[in-house]
């Protein structure tokens, strides 16, 4: 995490990195354990479409995706989660612990999360949430399409 924490501060963006005493596998455990709405959890989810892979982060008061959404919107005529193994080898990192940062592929971003000062998700590393400032989504990532 550490390259991501320099381009955080060079950028200016407020963040910090919080250690779980438990680990958190869904938007409503880290709405709880961080006694926050459920809408600034951020979980980024790997999604397989016939144009490719995209990382897709989302609002957890979206509650799951809405994956004939993203169909009509990419045109595609195939759109699932990433298996844990396509995770892997896409990403570098095991599903549940891919960070909302850096990964190599176009981003698709809830704008639903520019309405929080902070947003809660990944960095990458077990048992560690980022929280930052939705911004440094859209000024960070490749972000190819904004879920309205």
């Amino acid at each position: 995490m550490g390259n991501i924490e320099d381009v955080l501060k060079n950028d200016g963006f407020l963040f910090e990195l919080i250690h779980n005493d438990i680990p958190i596998y869904t938007a409503k455990e880290g709405a709880d354990y961080f006694k926050i709405d459920i809408a600034q959890m951020a979980p980024t989810l790997i999604i397989y479409t016939d144009a490719g892979f995209y990382a897709l982060v989302i609002s957890g008061e979206r509650g799951r995706v809405d994956f004939k959404e993203i169909k009509n919107i990419l045109n595609s005529k195939d759109v699932r989660l990433a298996t844990k193994d396509e995770v892997k080898t896409v990403t570098g990192f095991p599903a549940g612990n891919v960070p909302m940062f850096g990964i190599p592929l176009p981003y698709i971003v809830d704008r639903r999360l520019l309405n929080y000062p902070f947003i809660y998700g990944g960095c990458g590393q077990e048992n560690t949430t980022l929280k930052v400032e939705p911004n440094a989504l859209f000024k960070l990532n490749n972000v190819a399409l904004i879920l309205e």
